[in-house]
């Protein structure tokens, strides 16, 4: 039976949304091979994990910060340590990262309002967020009682097994 002309446009669109670097597709003893030239990051190994959420214990540390310029220096130290302490308070609490590969949605759909905000306080069990897998949607859950601190993905955007997600304070 082979890939359609429509199926393998399909994957190719999927590739480029989600940075794929490589594909392989076996069908009915067809094999299909893509390969996109400019992948955002290649894939060796990938695990499906189950859709429980995987929360790390251990606080993420602050971006570095780039030096400031030596002439205005007391006026740029003062506003780079601002930045730092602004950004280690919203980073500190329990990072809660994506416990596969997949797409993040923040909402049950495009219509309804999402899941969580930062300063919203979030119960154990509470629906954090979805990632849709191979077109399941699992829904991820909090593991703590806490405040939701920072988010650091978009609506929609990829997100893979690992990453942060968002803080629990």
């Amino acid at each position: 039976m082979g890939f359609s002309v429509k199926e393998i446009k399909d994957l190719m669109d999927k590739m480029q949304q989600t940075g794929l670097g490589e594909l392989e597709v076996e069908d009915e003893g067809y094999t299909l091979k893509l390969s996109a030239k400019k992948a955002k990051k290649t894939v060796e190994n990938v695990m499906m994990a189950p859709a429980a959420p995987v929360v790390s214990a251990a606080p993420i540390a602050a971006a570095p910060v780039a030096a400031a310029p030596a002439a205005p220096a007391a006026a740029a130290d003062d506003s780079e340590e601002a930045k730092k302490e602004e950004s280690s308070k919203e980073e500190e609490g329990t990072v809660v990262t994506a416990p596969t590969v997949g797409t993040y949605y923040a909402a049950a759909g495009p219509d309804k309002p999402p899941f969580v905000k930062p300063g919203q306080a979030v119960s154990k069990g509470d629906v954090l967020y979805i990632i849709e897998a191979m077109k399941v949607m699992n829904e991820i859950k909090s593991e703590m009682d806490g405040t939701i601190g920072k988010i650091f993905v978009k609506n929609g955007d990829p997100v893979e097994f690992g990453q942060p997600i968002l803080t629990i304070v």
